[in-house]
């Protein structure tokens, strides 16, 4: 759930980013330029104030020296200014000659951005703001205003500027704002991080208990700690309900024992008033026989009630257990039944250490074992593995009987199920059932598989790393 949340609140902080960064850079690049914008505005118009004073023709001695002085002056004045900051001005008359320009070269306005600014100018106005220079072209910034005389526009200031410098402080402040945004995704990411780990543990833990649960460790809580408010809730009320089903599971094992606890005496005393009533009748009476192996059935259904209720209830006392040699004591128990039989029983069990309770595994190895000598034939065999795979150990038990059926191998260890061929075989059907909840408790499982080319597969499965306490 993280891998895809977290993406997603990355993404949105980036475009929240990108949605500021954007704007800001448009505007520190349009603040920069009008600032070279005022500033040849400032001196567009020094220069025309110079220029007005400038006579278009001689008026005599006195006039003529007062004109060259002053046009003097705009000339030097131009080449000071394109000298000192590389700028190109120039005062150019009404039609296009120049009354004093610098560089000299600059003999006329050109075709362009400086024709269009000079047109603009004998309208008697300053011309409009220069598009938008970005660092990456190289157009000019040009700026003309118009000398009026008398009310009239006698000659236009045309300043050229190069914009490698605008465009240089352009770029230092959009590299200014790409940092401050790198600093401020990071900062998002890791606010992102810390967000969804504090939003999303309480729903690991939640995940976890669950799956313990799920697992049978009823006694399994959520700590109800951190978060936020709606899931502390939950939380409080996911222990609420694990209490109310233990407490469920409590009254329905403890009915379950207490039921069978409590017929078995008067069962006993049912069979035994049979057995006089036996004597009674004449010897080989199928009735009575009939009676009495129900009977006897009935009882050992109570039994196995009984020990699935303590299964289901009893703790687990692991240990680190040779498996292989409690395996090979279990064969060696069962090698008589099977040989009464006539079936080979056979293993193979190295040595394999796990972390078992030797009790329960004897325990489920018993009635895995006894079922495969049971529904052998004659004359077949039945073999006993021990295995260790990385981090488990494995028990199989094959044997070359009838075997079940897909849809049998599915309701295997159901409670009271047996397959409708086996009906006439000894048994409750709660066998293998205690067998999986004594392996649940104690971390271990059971499944079961066919056996080619016939024949039925049993795998007890015990962990082999250390339990977490």
């Amino acid at each position: 759930m993280r891998t895809r949340l977290l993406p997603l609140l990355i993404v949105l902080m980036a475009a929240v980013l990108l949605a500021l960064g954007f704007p800001l850079a448009v505007s520190v690049a349009g603040a920069q330029q009008q600032k070279v914008v005022v500033d040849r505005i400032d001196d567009t118009a020094r220069f025309a104030a110079l220029a007005q004073f400038v006579t278009d023709a001689p008026s005599g001695r006195t006039g003529t020296t007062v004109v060259d002085e002053r046009q003097e002056v705009l000339k030097r004045e131009l080449l000071s200014y394109y000298e000192v900051y590389g700028i190109r001005a120039g005062v150019f008359y009404r039609n296009g000659t120049p009354m004093a320009s610098a560089p000299t070269s600059w003999d006329q306005p050109e075709k362009g951005e400086v024709r269009d600014a000079f047109g603009e100018a004998l309208l008697s106005r300053r011309s409009h703001d220069p598009r938008q220079v970005w660092p990456w072209q190289q157009n000019r910034l040009v700026v003309a205003s118009p000398v009026i005389r008398d009310g009239d526009v006698v000659a236009v200031v045309v300043t050229d500027s190069p914009t490698g410098q605008m465009r240089s402080r352009i770029l230092h402040g959009w590299l200014i704002i790409g940092a401050g945004e790198s600093a401020a995704m990071l900062l998002a990411v890791g606010a992102a991080l810390r967000l969804t780990g504090w939003v999303l543990r309480p729903v690991r833990v939640l995940d976890s208990t669950t799956h313990a649960i799920a697992s049978g460790s009823l006694k399994s809580r959520v700590a109800v700690a951190g978060g936020p408010p709606e899931l502390r809730r939950l939380a409080r009320s996911f222990n609420e309900m694990a209490d109310n089903v233990e407490g469920v599971l409590e009254q329905q094992r403890a009915f379950v024992a207490d039921a069978s606890h409590q017929l078995r005496n008067p069962l006993a005393a049912l069979l035994l008033r049979i057995e006089l009533l036996a004597f009674e009748l004449p010897e080989g009476n199928e009735e009575i026989a009939s009676v009495q192996a129900e009977g006897k059935r009935l009882a050992q259904v109570l039994d196995d009630l009984l020990d699935l209720a303590l299964a289901e209830h009893v703790e687990a006392d692991l240990r680190l257990t040779d498996i292989g040699e409690l395996t090979a004591e279990r064969v060696a128990a069962w090698s008589p039944t099977a040989e009464a039989k006539g079936v080979r029983l056979v293993g193979d069990c190295p040595p394999t250490t796990a972390w078992v309770d030797p009790v329960t595994l004897s325990s489920a190895l018993d009635a895995v074992i006894d079922n495969a000598v049971k529904f052998t034939p004659k004359d077949e065999r039945v073999e006993v593995t021990v295995t260790a795979n990385g981090d488990t150990a494995t028990v199989v038990v094959t044997d070359n009987g009838p075997g079940l059926t897909d849809e049998e191998l599915a309701r295997i260890g159901d409670r009271f199920w047996r397959s409708g061929r086996h009906q006439n075989i000894k048994g409750s059907g709660l066998g293998l059932s205690i067998t999986r909840a004594l392996l649940g408790a104690a971390g271990g499982s059971i499944s079961f598989g066919h056996h080619e080319p016939q024949g039925l597969t049993a795998t007890v499965t015990v962990p082999r790393s250390e339990p977490v306490s």
